[in-house]
């Protein structure tokens, strides 16, 4: 195992993200329930696809990285496809609802072809995904302004968390260079975020 904190932080979260997606099966409102599930199912996906190459297949050359690296980038584009639906249908307001789906879908079906194509470097997903992530934080602050409730704040919360989770992974800022870099550290910050964000989702308090 090449980098292992990094490989272990991501099947960590791969197994959170599990824990959540079974949870939402039954504590999630019905509209909501299809794009939380996608929502963390493709977080841990894509933490699986991504902590398998950082572990076993760094070397650009191997088949597994050839196949893993791009499943990686894609599955996190389909996180961002999910974060887009969700945000349209967070705040029980219908309008938009559908066209907002539709294009966020359209734009996913370009996404797919411009990764295909050749274009995979971790910041084409993050490009993809932090709109739609953007767009479901201004949701539930909205939600939040109409409704304030203590899982919606968690929410919000979890938000922040992102952000700076994606501020740390992208201006690489580790606890240590090599015990722990700044994607084992980017992993275990998101970890939080992805729990207090299924508890402003679920609504628990």
């Amino acid at each position: 195992m090449t980098e292992p904190a990094v490989t272990l932080t991501d099947y960590g979260l791969t197994l959170l993200c599990a824990v959540l997606v079974w949870r939402a099966r039954s504590r999630v409102r019905a509209d909501l329930r299809p794009w939380a599930m996608g929502l963390f199912a493709g977080s841990g996906a894509a933490a699986l696809f991504g902590g398998t190459v950082h572990g076993f297949f760094g070397d650009p050359a191997t088949l597994g990285y050839r196949i893993l690296w791009p499943a990686t980038i894609l599955t996190v584009g389909a996180t961002g496809l999910a974060a887009w639906g969700l945000g349209a249908r967070v705040d029980g307001q219908p309008a938009g609802t559908r066209w907002i789906t539709r294009l966020a879908g359209l734009a996913y079906v370009a996404y797919v072809a411009i990764v295909l194509a050749g274009w995979q470097a971790f910041v084409v997903a993050v490009a993809f995904y932090l709109p739609a992530v953007i767009y479901l934080t201004v949701r539930f602050a909205r939600a939040y302004r109409r409704r304030p409730t203590t899982s919606r704040r968690r929410a919000l919360i979890g938000f922040g968390l992102t952000f700076a989770a994606a501020a740390i992974q992208q201006l690489q800022i580790p606890i240590h260079p090599v015990w722990f870099d700044h994607n084992a550290l980017y992993h275990v910050v998101q970890a939080a975020a992805f729990i207090l964000l299924y508890q402003g989702i679920s609504g628990e308090e």
